[in-house]
């Protein structure tokens, strides 16, 4: 599983990522689903009767890799053949509808549009369950006209592209002489080839590719070998496949038990991922295809893009059907695995990073300051007012040694951990972080918050750190006071002294 410290640094390369033009060359399938109830089988056979209720269309195959890419920011070229009946055009609207270039399709009058029908059934309130599919579809392989067209219209967007990726499903598309059309001419552009296999025997047509991603039953059978144990026997499947079609490197989808990378000279990696509830895999391989591809286009070692293509398959498979996975969503799910859902008070590098990834999501990130020796209700009022001005909120506290600094040898009579900890029992507060200095000036200009809260005392006096959140486009909010409230009456009272 990926650490708290890795998934902070794949936050970080995660928040730089720009939006490539990626290639998408494959099969595409229109994929139509019919709900309805099942409540009773049929007198006339033993079979569900589904009453139906509603109906879904959704593009499958390479043009859901595409939709994919397009959900992780990248801009998809769409490369495929369809029929030229009404589901080529449904299957455009929704591509272009997902922010996809479909320009590069090409419609044949003699074979229909890939489409794939499921019936799915929902009995007593539970689970969608798919009951039936019917698949309407032609495979024989295109002409040799067709793939000299295909050849025209692929090589000026090779040279384009950042990254290719040939999504195959053996539908008659990417047959040898157009697979090493595409592997040839991206090797002399200087581009990155990435192949999720079809299931079959013969992985010659991928020759050459820069790397490929078969799933454990079809690498089983491309290579002729079983794995009995993946940990014993995966890098001698993999090492097979790359020394038998000359691949970089291949990338191997163990379900469960994560990913498993080995490159043509070095040692291989094993990429375990975390346990998940898995609902439906439809998906996970074009899902991870998407993030490899992304992640690799963004300039990412294969290592890290292998755990982000783990994280991105996890999620998919928790999900009933192929639904798109964006950038939002592993960026919350790299957070989890830091822990910080459930610890408020992170190092001042993690809070970086996720502060970072909150502002992705559109969050406003809201910082003060103090020093909160004994809490009372005065500054549980101040907090809460000031999370009210955004949605995170973030507290620097004086460390022991400033507060002696300020306060004298007597103060704090909490230590910093004990007020870190009641600070973090808050429902207001977010995220806590200690600071030594005189001032949190040096903070402020880590985090650049979006709104800085000081108390209404501060209205004539000078806020620290004001300039430099105006000059980022901040604003300060002064919050007011519950009166009679403060730590340091609150300890004279408890001493017996005045209340000065």
């Amino acid at each position: 599983m990926i650490s708290a410290s890795h998934a902070v640094d794949l936050l970080r390369q995660l928040e730089q990522w720009n939006s490539p033009e990626i290639l998408v060359v494959g099969d595409l399938i229109l994929d139509q689903y019919i709900f309805g109830d099942a409540e009773r089988l049929s007198p006339e056979a033993p079979v569900p009767v589904i009453r139906r209720r509603g109906e879904k269309t959704q593009v499958g195959g390479a043009a859901n890799v595409a939709v994919f890419l397009a959900a992780l920011g990248a801009k998809p070229v769409l490369v495929g053949v369809c029929g030229a009946d009404t589901q080529y055009r449904r299957l455009c609207e929704l591509c272009r509808a997902a922010g996809i270039d479909t320009s590069a399709i090409v419609s044949l009058d003699d074979r229909p549009t890939s489409c794939k029908t499921r019936i799915i059934g929902l009995a007593q309130h539970r689970h969608q369950q798919q009951m039936l599919r019917l698949d309407d579809e032609q495979t024989d392989p295109i002409s040799d006209a067709r793939v000299r067209e295909l050849e025209g219209v692929l090589e000026p967007l090779i040279a384009r592209a950042a990254v290719i990726c040939i999504e195959d499903y053996n539908k008659g598309l990417l047959d040898h002489r157009l697979c090493q059309f595409i592997i040839k001419q991206a090797r002399e552009a200087g581009k990155i080839v990435l192949v999720d296999p079809a299931l079959i025997k013969d992985y010659s047509r991928y020759a050459g590719a820069h790397a490929v991603t078969p799933n454990r039953t079809e690498a089983e059978l491309a290579s002729g070998l079983l794995i009995e144990s993946v940990n014993d026997e995966a890098p001698m499947l993999a090492t097979a496949l790359i020394n038998a079609h000359h691949f970089d490197s291949c990338i191997l989808t163990l379900d469960r038990q994560g990913m498993y990378l080995q490159h043509k000279n070095g040692p291989g990696t094993y990429h375990p991922t975390r346990p998940r509830q898995v609902y439906d895999v439809t998906g996970a391989g074009d899902m991870v295809l998407a993030m490899l591809a992304m992640a690799v286009a963004n300039g990412i070692s294969w290592q890290d893009a292998v755990d982000l293509g783990n994280v991105a398959g996890g999620l998919e498979v928790e999900r009933f059907g192929c639904v798109p996975i964006d950038r939002d969503e592993i960026s919350h799910e790299l957070q989890t695995m830091i822990g910080l859902d459930h610890n408020k008070a992170p190092s001042l590098e993690k809070l970086v990073a996720l502060l970072a990834a909150s502002r992705r999501n559109g969050k406003t990130i809201v910082f003060t300051n103090g020093v909160f020796d004994v809490l009372h209700a005065g500054h549980v009022g101040y907090l809460q007012y000031a999370r009210q001005q955004g949605d995170i909120l973030v507290v620097g506290v004086n460390s022991d040694a400033s507060v002696r600094a300020i306060k004298g040898p007597s103060r704090p009579i909490n230590n910093l951990d004990d007020r870190l900890a009641v600070l973090a029992g808050l429902e207001s507060v977010s995220y806590v972080v200690s600071f030594s200095d005189a001032t949190p000036e040096a903070l402020i200009q880590t985090l650049t918050p979006d709104v800085l809260v000081k108390g209404a005392d501060y209205a004539d006096k000078p806020v620290v750190g004001r300039q430099w959140v105006q000059e980022h486009g901040g604003r300060v909010v002064l919050a007011p006071f519950l009166p009679g409230r403060s730590s340091s009456a609150t300890i004279e009272r408890a001493a017996g002294l005045p209340a000065q």
